[in-house]
């Protein structure tokens, strides 16, 4: 690989699946940028993905990536911008021919890549006869425990499988699961002809994908000092200026809100980490205790020293599985001793559901306007008595749906069987649901190879 530019402009156009929908077509529309990084994926998104797909087999990706593509095809197809995103979910081949065939009837040439073989669902049992037992990071568990349950099960891969999609010409880069910072390295690598075994840079790259990864949140969103933030309404994405020495600068465009600043950023490099001196990803060990930050303009703050470590042997495998059932309901009560009344209700609840031979595993009530927060013990008492209002939202699990679909029965009956002073029922009869549990477990790296295959236009 050789250099091809000196300053690479990543933009951040999505922190997970649900973000503002007009933010990475501002991105691109509102100034020069050369690649739009749009990370979709969280560990329980996996699994909704994987039951969409279930019922549709053309399902289970960010389907609303679609639309963005649509809006900003016309500066994909001239080269203004190329897109690297993980919206495949566990069907990216379907999502980069909704693309393909959108820009087939513009009669819009483009080149499409697909980064998958992530999805090791089905592959489960043929790597544990290998001898990969997927221990539950957590509990030491083996996955065999919980296979018949299962939902999802996938490699978290890094930068090198969208290099290679980058080198092979692709405008639009479409992943399953692979790590958000490699959405950000995987150019750099690419444009600057860095070697996989330069760590520190591997390093640079990575954290430049952790401060882009969530979005607006290193650009004034979810800021602890909000007040300083301006125009929240039209906010600014964030936006990686690279340079080929693993320095860069963090900033956004100019003529959108938020606000781009040293604790900004602080803010998010602290997200997610565990031991800051060494944050895994499959492409290397980040030392995050090495980051130097430095305001040097207004909203553009700059970053260097980075350094890192050599990978792993191991990827990391999220799966999630079915743990049982939830159900949750509220009632709401008002003054005077709504504390009192709320707390009364939560064990009437209990009792009926003792007394009708319910199979209930744990019981959680929360009392909002109390301790919603911070789970105080309840003290009933002269001054909780002068709360206004007091809003009960009691929760229950257990392996068996029907109990809890029965218990969810008692709640609206207390309206009128229980304390007196109720003023808030909202959402029906509630019922339960699945519960999806998390699974995190690591895999020898020779055990799953990413695959890259282009789809393009036929025009």
């Amino acid at each position: 690989m050789t250099k091809s530019k000196s300053v690479v402009r990543i933009a951040s156009g999505q922190g997970f699946w649900g973000d503002l929908p007009i933010a990475p077509i501002q991105q691109v529309k509102n100034g020069d940028i050369d690649y739009l990084m749009m990370d979709y994926l969280a560990e329980v998104t996996m699994s909704i993905m994987q039951k969409q797909k279930m019922r549709n087999p053309d399902f289970g990706y960010a389907r609303d990536f679609v639309g963005v593509i649509k809006e900003i095809l016309p500066e994909i197809a001239s080269g203004k911008v190329r897109v690297v995103s993980n919206a495949g979910g566990v069907n990216p081949v379907a999502c980069a021919k909704a693309i393909v065939d959108f820009a087939q009837t513009q009669n819009v040439d483009i080149n499409v890549a697909v980064v998958d073989n992530d999805d090791i669902l089905e592959q489960i049992p043929s790597l544990v006869e290998a001898g990969h037992d997927l221990l539950n990071m957590e509990n030491g568990d083996p996955i065999k425990s919980v296979h018949s349950s299962l939902l999802s099960a996938n490699v978290y891969f890094g930068a090198k499988p969208i290099v290679e999609a980058l080198q092979g010409g692709a405008q639009i880069v479409i992943t399953g699961r692979v790590t958000d910072t490699g959405l950000c390295l995987a150019p750099m690598i690419h444009e600057f002809g860095w070697s996989f075994e330069d760590f520190d840079k591997m390093a640079a790259g990575t954290v430049a994908g952790h401060i882009l990864e969530c979005g607006a949140q290193s650009s004034g969103g979810n800021f602890t000092d909000w007040k300083r933030v301006k125009n929240f309404t039209e906010i600014g994405f964030p936006i990686v200026e690279a340079e080929a020495d693993g320095s860069f600068v963090v900033t956004k465009h100019e003529n959108l809100g938020g606000f781009v600043h040293s604790m900004t950023v602080k803010e998010q490099l602290l997200y997610e980490i565990g031991d800051p001196s060494e944050y895994i990803t499959p492409d290397c060990v980040a030392d995050f205790t090495s980051i130097q930050l430095e305001d040097v303009g207004e909203n553009r703050v700059r970053v260097t020293g980075i350094k890192g470590k050599p990978a792993t042997p191991f990827y990391k495998v999220s799966a999630s599985y079915k743990d049982g059932f939830k159900m949750t309901g509220s009632l709401t009560y008002c003054w005077p001793d709504a504390l009192e009344k709320a707390t009364v209700a939560s064990d009437l609840l209990k009792f009926r559901a003792e007394k009708l031979n319910l199979k209930i595993d744990a019981y959680h009530s929360d009392f909002i306007g109390y301790n919603g927060c911070d789970e105080k013990n309840i003290v009933v008492n002269s001054t909780t008595s002068d709360l206004d209002e007091v809003q009960l939202r009691f929760s229950a699990i257990s392996k068996v749906e029907s109990d809890l679909n029965r218990l969810g029965m008692e709640i609206a009956p207390l309206i009128l069987t229980g304390p007196g002073g109720v003023t808030g029922f909202a959402g029906g009869r509630p019922k339960a649901r699945e519960i999806v549990a998390y699974w995190p477990a690591l895999l020898k790296k020779e055990a799953v190879q990413p695959r890259v295959h282009h789809i393009k236009t036929k025009n």
